[in-house]
């Protein structure tokens, strides 16, 4: 199938007649379409091969096809027919976790744990990666929940990380963002299996502790300072706005305009 980009895609059937075809007469399929392709001005091919057909592999890389990326039940292979280099996008190249750092403004406590099986036991705000799909805030939200049973709302984005050749992110690159959580329950149930220690901690006491991460240490002075000093210094709120291209909502963070900003912002227009 044609693709918006002057490209085509191919998706290999799971069974059917591919079950009956060598790898041989796969290659000189593949080779006949790439040539008709090509005559009809196709810039790219995306090839994709379930699991179970991964036989067809090493022919179509023999054909000039080279590895995108790979699902669980699935590989995707790609051929550039253009000119000059390819400007295929590449695959993703970042993971995202997301902390919830979930603030009482009444008591001044803040949720925080240490890690099960870490070289350090740190103090730092439950979290995990985000899964595919999940809003950021959403994310924080299960994730804390899941580590500490305790139920939150999200409020705002408080800070963003970003680090690359992270280890634990197969040597991609990694976004760590930390949300503002606002808490609906305080009985903590920990997690035997991913904390060590769970509990509510006077936020003084956290900017003040020593055997915190560095960000949660930062955090943490934000935090006490929007406390001290309106929480509209340092939020990040989410806003819903449609696409322009599909029309679908997305998410976006930001600093909100002051009302008085704002009058001024619409008297300067309305000039």
């Amino acid at each position: 199938e044609p693709d918006k980009f002057g490209g085509v895609s191919v998706r290999l059937a799971r069974g059917g007649a591919l079950g009956r075809l060598d790898a041989a007469a796969f290659r000189s399929a593949l080779r006949a379409a790439i040539h008709e392709w090509q005559s009809e001005g196709k810039i790219a091919v995306w090839l994709h091969i379930p699991i179970l057909q991964s036989r067809f592999i090493a022919p179509a890389a023999s054909l000039g096809f080279r590895f995108h990326h790979a699902e669980s039940d699935s590989s995707t292979l790609t051929l550039w027919l253009g000119e000059g280099p390819s400007r295929l996008p590449a695959y993703a190249t970042h993971q995202v976790g997301v902390a919830g750092a979930v603030f009482d403004e009444s008591t001044r406590k803040i949720l925080v744990v240490q890690d099960r099986n870490k070289m350090k036991n740190m103090w730092k705000f439950p979290g995990g990666l985000s899964e595919p799909g999940e809003d950021i805030g959403d994310t924080a939200v299960r994730e804390v929940f899941e580590e500490t049973g305790i139920k939150s709302e999200f409020r705002s984005l408080l800070s963003i990380r970003q680090q690359h050749s992270l280890p634990t992110a197969f040597g991609k690159s990694d976004m760590y963002i930390i949300c503002r959580l606002q808490p609906h329950s305080f009985t903590i149930n920990c997690c035997p299996q991913e904390c060590l220690r769970c509990e509510w901690m006077d936020l003084v006491d956290l900017v003040r502790a020593g055997n915190t991460t560095p960000i949660t240490s930062r955090v943490a002075r934000l935090l006490l300072y929007g406390h001290r000093e309106g929480f509209d210094k340092v939020d990040l709120t989410v806003e819903e706005l449609p696409a322009a291209s599909t029309g679908l909502l997305y998410k976006l963070y930001h600093r909100e305009l002051p009302e008085k900003a704002t009058y001024q912002l619409e008297y300067f227009l309305d000039r």
